[in-house]
């Protein structure tokens, strides 16, 4: 007997969400984020593998909206809680998933797919390449100091319980979403994954705390972290566990990074998941003694080369015919002329002679700006067929601020 690959049915849930669990461990969750996650699923985006009456595979796809260059919020599909029972290794079900997803999310007019791998050499495959990293930090607060800039000591903190300043919170993390590629305007009902604080995963740290920064009254920023409370026979030692920050303008940022540095009875502030090209970075006194790491982060599909490429802007004006191969999508493989500016962009198919050749992955890599088709050029994964069209389609493909996804899905 085949498997039966399908639409998730609301009465399936379960099943399938439990296959999902057991393919990455079998830790049990709280009810709380079990009901959480059932509520987010979008079961009508969701298709399982069935085996007689047994769930052996399983994926999802968000409705998320990614922040492109140029500020522009493009649909993109969030593909998520993708797994394949160990029982059904090689047999094609994680192929026959991609394969219906990829057709599926064409077929609802969305020009882009995303995820975040868990095992990043699975994707690339499927036409996915990496476009985002982030930042990991270790930083010892008793050895650095920072410099903070003017306006800094004009933004007032205090504590606020995580839950109810939620409101608050997503209003600061929703004027962000359009500054930065790569951000997710968050679909209703996410906000409550941020403030979830099972008692297990804390990792013997203390429950979720908050910090509001205001300035005249308006929230300007905040902080949720834990602290890890650590004696030796030195003394207090413990580590700031910073799960999120942002903030609308320099000194707030400032000044929440002063308070995470200043915090009693501690001597390490520990990050995750953060802007490669975050502002404290330059503002501390010692970055050596900062323990940064730098790791893959999201992964970008072109689901509608033409659509895609249009959706966003280019920091310099480009004319390029890019010659793209795309076996897992064939209907995006052939030339397309693009020409685009700051202003806009149109993107067709042509018979015009190519000027850079690559795969659909390399345009994925490329397309929030975090990586350039230089450096995949010199990797030999971009072939320059006209003088120069690599300089200017290099320049104009960047962005001036690093591409972040702020959060997993």
């Amino acid at each position: 007997m085949g498997t039966d690959l399908r639409v998730l049915a609301d009465s399936e849930w379960d099943e399938w969400y439990d296959n999902l669990l057991r393919a990455f461990g079998g830790m049990p969750e709280s009810a709380e984020e079990r009901a959480l996650w059932r509520e987010l699923t979008e079961t009508e985006r969701s298709v399982g593998v069935w085996d007689g009456d047994r769930c052996v595979g399983t994926a999802g796809a968000f409705s998320f909206r990614l922040t492109v260059p140029g500020g522009a919020s493009v649909a993109a599909a969030g593909v998520t809680m993708v797994s394949v029972a160990a029982t059904h290794r090689r047999r094609g079900v994680l192929r026959s998933m991609m394969r219906r997803q990829l057709d599926d999310v064409r077929s609802w007019g969305e020009p882009l797919a995303v995820l975040t791998a868990s095992e990043p050499a699975i994707y690339g495959r499927f036409g996915y390449g990496v476009a985002t990293q982030q930042l990991a930090a270790e930083i010892d607060t008793t050895r650095v100091t920072l410099s903070v800039p003017p306006g800094t000591d004009d933004v007032r903190l205090r504590y606020a319980s995580p839950t109810e300043a939620l409101g608050a919170c997503e209003a600061v993390y929703a004027r962000l979403v359009s500054r930065r590629p790569g951000m997710v305007a968050r679909i209703p009902g996410w906000e409550r994954l941020w403030v979830l604080d099972p008692e297990g995963e804390r990792d013997g740290a203390s429950p979720l705390q908050c910090v509001l920064a205001e300035r005249e009254g308006e929230v300007v920023g905040y902080a949720r972290f834990r602290i890890k409370p650590e004696w030796d026979h030195s003394g207090p030692k413990g580590t700031v566990v910073l799960s999120s920050a942002e903030a609308l303008d320099p000194a707030a940022h400032a000044a929440l990074w002063r308070f995470l540095f200043d915090i009693d009875l501690t001597s390490t502030l520990s990050t995750h998941g953060r802007p490669v090209d975050e502002a404290w970075q330059y503002m501390v006194s010692d970055l050596r003694r900062c323990g940064r790491r730098v790791r893959d982060s999201l992964y970008v599909r072109l689901v509608d080369v033409g659509g895609a490429l249009e959706a966003r802007t280019y920091q310099a004006p480009v004319d390029v015919v890019l010659e793209v191969e795309d076996v897992f999508c064939p209907w995006n493989s052939g030339r397309w002329r693009l020409t685009g500016d700051a202003k806009g962009a149109s993107c067709a198919r042509t018979e015009d002679t190519a000027d850079l050749a690559l795969s659909v992955r390399e345009l994925g890599s490329a397309y929030l700006g975090g990586v350039s088709l230089d450096s995949l050029a010199a990797a030999g994964r971009v072939r320059e067929l006209r003088q120069g069209a690599l300089a200017e389609a290099s320049l104009a493909f960047a962005s001036t601020v690093a591409p972040w996804l702020p959060h997993g899905f």
